[in-house]
């Protein structure tokens, strides 16, 4: 279960504090799917960030399955994110110099369980439709693809949260549906809790839960 509770978002100006967010209030479940929408400037992938446990809030609490990931030191706080959530970036962030295969193995690096990781890589390569790219390395793969290896990057030590910051803002349209359904398809066999941060209204009302992000507040809108 997420619950954020009254987060709140301060940052410090020459001309004083600026507030990105106010009282922001969320809670889901496993299972659930939620899109995040908004004008660009309003804090959206602050919110992300802080519930990703990137960034710690001004004020307010979250916890991941009764956990507040903000009392860990940075030891621990690492071990939080890279087991309990995982992130999808509009920007792929692949190694370049890495093979698919390898990408995708990544967060299992520093996992204190490695057991069974490496089938479980290429299970989620084939799911995404990239059996035939195990060894390819990312300049010779298209954006769609990519973004491919992100979403089984962000899924493969089975997190119970999957964040997901404009994952089509770079794609075109055909390379946006591929993705989109493949993302909602692993949600759903996971059942993680996914938050999408998206300009896409397309994207958007594919989730079961729509929030707008104005003003500083968190609205939900269906």
């Amino acid at each position: 279960m997420l619950n954020v509770q009254n987060i709140s978002k301060d940052y410090p100006t020459p001309r004083g504090l600026l507030r990105v967010l106010s009282d922001v209030s969320l809670s889901l479940a496993p299972g659930d799917a939620a899109s995040i929408m908004g004008p660009s400037g309003t804090g959206k992938s602050t919110l992300l960030y802080i519930i990703g446990a990137l960034e710690p809030p001004t004020s307010g609490s979250l916890t991941l399955n009764g956990q507040n990931p903000f009392t860990l030191n940075d030891k621990q706080l690492a071990a939080f994110r890279n087991r309990e959530i995982g992130f999808v970036f509009q920007d792929h962030c692949l190694l370049p110099q890495c093979s698919v295969l390898e990408n995708v193995l990544t967060p299992t690096l520093i996992s204190t369980n490695g057991t069974g990781v490496l089938e479980r890589a290429r299970q989620l390569i084939h799911q995404v439709g990239l059996s035939d790219r195990l060894d390819h390395r990312p300049a010779e793969l298209s954006g769609g693809e990519k973004q491919r290896v992100s979403l089984a990057r962000a899924l493969i030590t089975k997190p119970k949260l999957l964040l997901c910051d404009e994952p089509t803002g770079n794609l075109d349209h055909q390379s946006a549906e591929v993705v989109a359904s493949m993302l909602l398809e692993l949600h759903k066999q996971q059942e993680t809790i996914l938050l999408v941060v998206t300009h896409s209204a397309e994207l958007a009302k594919r989730l079961p839960s729509q929030y707008e992000l104005v003003n500083e507040h968190l609205q939900k809108t269906n």
